[in-house]
């Protein structure tokens, strides 16, 4: 029979195993969830002892003692709790019989007016918090890493596209900015922790009724009480915000808003990944490709864009959690339901651990970028000779030509010149086709200019690139830099990161 504790014989979650950094899995972690749930019932009971409530000090110390110890709560702890919980089929109740077998004297007063999600959502929203902070830091990091190359990049021309058809040209430099400025505007849908509201302590409907109870009517203290308990659990001259109202539940609708603060990013990512992938297939542009690494098993020569395509798959996927969030968001009836609770221990992690594990993705992608500067200028230079049309056309006129009879006479130039290039696989000739045409002659050599036409200068890519070095160089500058001096020490200990497999 197979061995359901082996991790060969039950299924393992590729976010986990191939794809979500340990950072990010700590923090969605059953040990870091439930010591935060304690951290929540220490700072609540310091609160009530402060605010004269029937807690002792010695009931205090006990419990943080306990909870306060290093690694927090124990495997056996965690095993009691599971014991616990097959028995009462509720596991908050769970973790406060566990925690009060190993605070016996604080046992008695662990929880104390309080429900469920006065733990839970306090909880949840901390791990929130934290999370987005990591995915900001990450973002602030890909920013880096593009800006970096589109330093590097920002004087190579390659050809722009529009409805992915030939278009004016850009540099490849200009283009990573883009990809870096899309990042920026998705990510201002993520919260930073400060933006972030506590639940605070409500009670079972919202109205804080068992709370006043404690304070015999006393609703000043009951606020005084929120405001301490989430005071000592953050520490310092921290001051906590909260939702207005709330049912028995944070209300749920903010959980599309950070689901799909999410998305957005993700959405960025997969439409960078698949730009590389395109121009990968022009063979302008490489991911980083190992010296062992394998592109098919039947094809050697392959070298696929793998990194990218994970990226567009994994981002897919958190796209498309954000349903989730809106359908519990709509059937919360009345103060809630508890239908929210299995679908959110799927989507609010799985859709932080899958963008966690793009990101690193993309980072690891956008540090190691090849650009095969030969096959770029290739390929703008088989278009080039129809975009520089224009300027063509208007050096012409400044030498003395009718516009609307120069303008017919390249029209027809250019659609032949683009015939022989569809039907018959040939290279473009417009530039050869005009420069033979008499009328684009000065009149010393027997055409209809007065001077020579600076053929050199028409063709010079860099006539056509616009501001794309200035743009790139300013967003750098101005946008990136910032950023990367204020999250400066959270790039730091993320390191280098990359793709776990």
């Amino acid at each position: 029979m197979p061995d359901a504790t082996n991790p060969y014989d039950t299924y393992t979650s590729p976010l986990a195993a191939r794809n979500a950094s340990p950072e990010m899995l700590r923090l969605w972690s059953p040990r870091h969830k439930f010591n935060t749930w304690r951290r929540v019932w220490l700072a609540v009971a310091e609160a009530q002892h402060e605010l004269g409530l029937p807690v002792s000090e010695e009931q205090v110390e006990e419990l943080r003692a306990v909870v306060n110890r290093p690694g927090g709560i124990t495997d056996e702890e965690m095993h009691a709790a599971e014991k616990y919980e097959r028995d009462l089929r509720h596991d908050v109740m769970a973790h406060v019989h566990a925690l009060g077998d190993s605070c016996p004297k604080a046992r008695p007063i662990i929880h104390l007016g309080m429900t469920s999600q006065d733990v839970v959502c306090n909880a949840d929203l901390h791990v929130i918090r934290e999370s987005n902070e990591l995915i900001l830091a990450k973002v602030s990091r890909l920013l880096d890493s593009l800006s970096k190359f589109s330093l590097k990049t920002k004087s190579i021309p390659t050809l722009g596209f529009t409805h992915y058809q030939p278009a004016q040209p850009t540099t490849v430099g200009r283009r990573a900015a883009g990809w870096a400025e899309e990042c920026l505007v998705a990510s201002d849908g993520i919260r930073p922790s400060d933006l972030v509201p506590h639940r605070g302590l409500r009670g079972a409907t919202g109205t804080q009724a068992s709370f006043l109870a404690l304070f015999d009517g006393d609703g000043a203290k009951v606020e005084e009480l929120e405001d301490r308990a989430m005071h000592n659990l953050y520490g310092g001259d921290y001051t906590p915000f909260f939702f207005n109202l709330t049912g028995q539940t944070y209300p749920r609708v903010f959980d599309t808003i950070v689901l799909s603060g999410l998305a957005s990013t993700a959405a960025v990512l997969h439409k960078i990944a698949s730009d590389i992938r395109l121009l990968s297939n022009r063979k302008e542009i490489d991911e980083p490709f190992e010296s062992k690494q394998i592109g098919s098993s039947a094809m050697p020569y392959k070298r696929n864009p793998m990194r990218c395509e994970r990226i567009c798959g994994l981002t897919r996927f958190v796209m498309n959690l954000v349903g989730n969030a809106y359908d519990t968001a709509a059937t919360q009836w009345l103060e809630r339901t508890l239908d929210d609770s299995s679908n959110r221990r799927l989507s609010l992690p799985e859709a932080f651990l899958a963008l966690d594990g793009s990101l690193d993705l993309m980072h690891n992608v956008a540090s190691g970028l090849v650009v095969h500067e030969a096959t770029v200028r290739k390929n703008l230079m088989a278009e080039l000779p129809f975009m520089a049309t224009e300027n063509i056309l208007m050096a012409c006129v400044k030498l003395g030509a009718d516009r609307q009879d120069y303008h017919e006479r390249i029209r027809q130039h250019a659609q032949e010149a683009g015939m022989r290039v569809k039907q018959q696989g040939l290279d473009n000739d417009l530039l050869d086709r005009l420069r033979a045409d008499p009328a684009f002659k000065s009149k010393a050599n027997g055409g209809m200019l007065s001077e020579e036409l600076d053929w050199e200068g028409v063709m010079d890519p860099m006539n056509y690139i616009g501001r794309s070095v200035e743009q790139t160089e300013r967003f750098v500058k101005d946008v990136v830099e910032p950023l990367r001096e204020q999250y400066a020490d959270a790039i730091a200990k993320l390191g280098e990161s990359g793709p776990r497999v």
